[in-house]
């Protein structure tokens, strides 16, 4: 197990190098300049910001700088709003944006098994065919126009919750059922497909002839071997929530780390989009690397050394859901 994690640790360290490397040169690849405004600054100005933040020196030696600044935890200053530090963005807009993506991991998992469950239990019946059909809207509705609906429907309309903005409760329910409205269709689908594959096996028929209850059954081995595909996509759906949220947090007004990711892009701030990148690249591949571990643990079937084999086997399975 050392060694596996050890391996597990070097991947991500490499991985996050990776990430780091390619977004500084595709940052100064990009055409513009990142003091540019409507009224031009004098010549004077200008070369004082670039010796400022050394974007007068070689693109190796910023490169040098910038790794230097990574490996001692500086992810560097904002360059278009001053005094303002990378780092303290991400202090004061992360626990928005953890608070709202918790809330939709949250809701999109209990949510999903609970129709996914209910649809395999009752397979051919109403509650089955309903729950495809929302599960199938769910996957085709798309994160802003989910949002864009609930919004017009539940604020306007009937005004139950707050339009847009931030500070109680009630402001987080909108974005985090937009957010939750993919991810739940597609864990109901994965759950209803596992279930009633696992329904039919030889030690659920030889449960049932124990004389077992239907409860026993369906806690002790279904339920619990069923939602193990689901941790597995646990780690890509925290990608889809992260990525999800920065439209919906432009929608809903609130200041969390997408609002100040479309900032930074359409700003050309180049510290502060790297400084992002590499923030919620770091969360991704932790998040993938504990839904490995749990996984594993969960199933003393699957060995450490071969769990990622059955986490692509899982996803390809995926793709044949009905």
């Amino acid at each position: 197990m050392i060694f596996y994690l050890f391996k597990k640790f070097c991947l991500l360290v490499t991985s996050l190098f990776v990430v780091a490397t390619l977004t500084f040169f595709l940052m100064h690849a990009a055409p513009g300049d990142p003091f540019a405004e409507e009224q031009a600054l004098p010549q004077e100005v200008l070369d004082a910001l670039n010796k400022h933040y050394h974007l007068d020196k070689p693109i190796l030696v910023q490169y040098s700088y910038y790794l230097n600044g990574l490996m001692n935890g500086d992810l560097g200053p904002s360059l278009k709003y001053q005094g303002r530090m990378a780092v303290d963005v991400i202090k004061d807009a992360f626990p928005v944006s953890l608070l709202l993506g918790m809330e939709a991991i949250l809701l999109a998992t209990a949510l999903g098994i609970t129709f996914g469950s209910l649809a395999a239990l009752n397979r051919g019946k109403w509650q089955d065919r309903v729950t495809m059909l929302l599960s199938a809207l769910g996957i085709s509705l798309p994160s802003f126009l989910m949002a864009t609906f609930l919004q017009y429907l539940l604020a306007i309309k009937f005004d139950i919750f707050p339009v847009a903005r931030w500070g109680t409760p009630l402001h987080t329910i909108l974005p985090a059922l937009s957010l939750a409205a993919l991810p739940t269709a597609f864990i109901a689908r994965l759950t209803r497909s596992t279930m009633i594959e696992i329904l039919a096996q030889e030690f659920v028929l030889t449960a049932q002839s124990k004389g077992l209850s239907e409860g026993k059954i369906f806690f002790r081995h279904v339920l619990r071997t069923s939602i193990l595909p689901v941790i597995t996509y646990l780690g890509p759906l925290t990608a889809s929530v992260l990525t999800g949220s920065f439209v919906v947090e432009k929608i809903f007004g609130i200041p969390g780390l997408g609002q100040w990711f479309v900032l930074s892009v359409s700003n050309r701030d180049y510290t502060l989009i790297m400084a992002l990148t590499i923030f919620y690249s770091a969360i991704l591949m932790a998040c993938v690397f504990i839904v490995d571990v749990v996984y594993c643990l969960l199933d003393p079937r699957i060995s450490w050394t071969n769990s990622k084999l059955q986490s692509r086997r899982l996803w390809r399975k995926k793709k044949s859901l009905p």
